[in-house]
């Protein structure tokens, strides 16, 4: 067990607070109610948002901080092939979860498994999971693939990357963990990078960042996305960048500078 000193923890509560209430703002229309759930990386571990808690009102006692190791080791066992293991995973995700508290008296999400697997990458230090209305309309439509058939404007390039990343609807919990973790090390073999965004079909989407800011960011341009996208459908569908040009606007150098320029404040 890694021991994070109360400052250090202090620190970490502001940065998930904040990202958790900037994404709950009613004008991104990204979450309602409890739905949806933020974390950010700590040493050896992560401070996730418990279950059953708004992100608009979530104060330091409604996150947990819980240790990486004893929940990526559940998820690197499961067998989704195994009837026995798919009706056993409540009691198994509760043990871990139950191994894996260092601070916080609530109970995690099950998503928090999900967290986990995304903080697990290099590079990620924080993750926000909505479910946007526009994101979720076409998540939720025969449409869903128009999300990752390509690239549309240069400024979604800069914050979201080429490659994110679709996973077909999964039952929530630890067969959804076990398939995206599975899905993410093959995207970062094939693509050298993990993705910035990953669509779950008929769920939400999760804003994988190096920071809270980043996080924001990935979630407003996904959201933008996902309108124009739904807009396209109306005007006779969506044209896309060519597989080229999509590259080179991902290699320019300016666009590389614009991309270490954003940052700003969680707004």
């Amino acid at each position: 067990m890694t021991d994070l000193s109360d400052a250090d923890r202090g620190e970490a509560l502001i940065a998930v607070r904040g990202l958790s209430h900037a994404l709950a703002k009613p004008n991104r229309d990204a979450v309602i109610l409890a739905e949806g759930n933020t974390s950010v990386r700590i040493a050896g571990g992560m401070l996730v948002k418990a279950s059953g808690i708004e992100m608009a009102a979530a104060g330091n006692d409604d996150f947990v901080e819980l240790s990486l190791a004893p929940i990526l080791q559940l998820i690197a066992q499961f067998d989704p092939s195994d009837a026995g293991a798919a009706t056993a995973t409540d009691v198994s995700v509760t043990e871990a979860f139950k191994a894996a508290r260092r601070w916080g008296l609530k109970r995690p999400s099950v998503e928090a498994l999900l967290h986990a697997v995304c903080l697990e990458l290099d590079g990620i230090e924080a993750v926000g999971h909505t479910h946007p209305v526009a994101v979720n309309s076409l998540l939720c439509s025969a449409n869903a693939s128009l999300l990752v058939a390509g690239s549309l404007f240069p400024d979604q390039i800069v914050v979201l990357g080429t490659n994110p990343l679709l996973i077909p609807y999964v039952d929530p919990g630890l067969p959804l963990a076990a398939v995206v973790r599975a899905e993410l090390a093959e995207h970062v073999e094939r693509t050298g990078r993990a993705p910035k965004v990953i669509y779950l079909q008929n769920h939400g989407m999760f804003a994988l960042g190096a920071s809270p800011e980043e996080v924001l960011q990935i979630t407003d341009m996904a959201i933008k996305v996902a309108r124009v996208i739904l807009g396209s459908l109306a005007a006779g569908g969506p044209t896309f960048l060519s597989a080229e040009q999509a590259a080179r606007i991902d290699s320019r150098p300016d666009e590389h500078y614009r991309r270490v320029a954003l940052g700003g404040s969680l707004a």
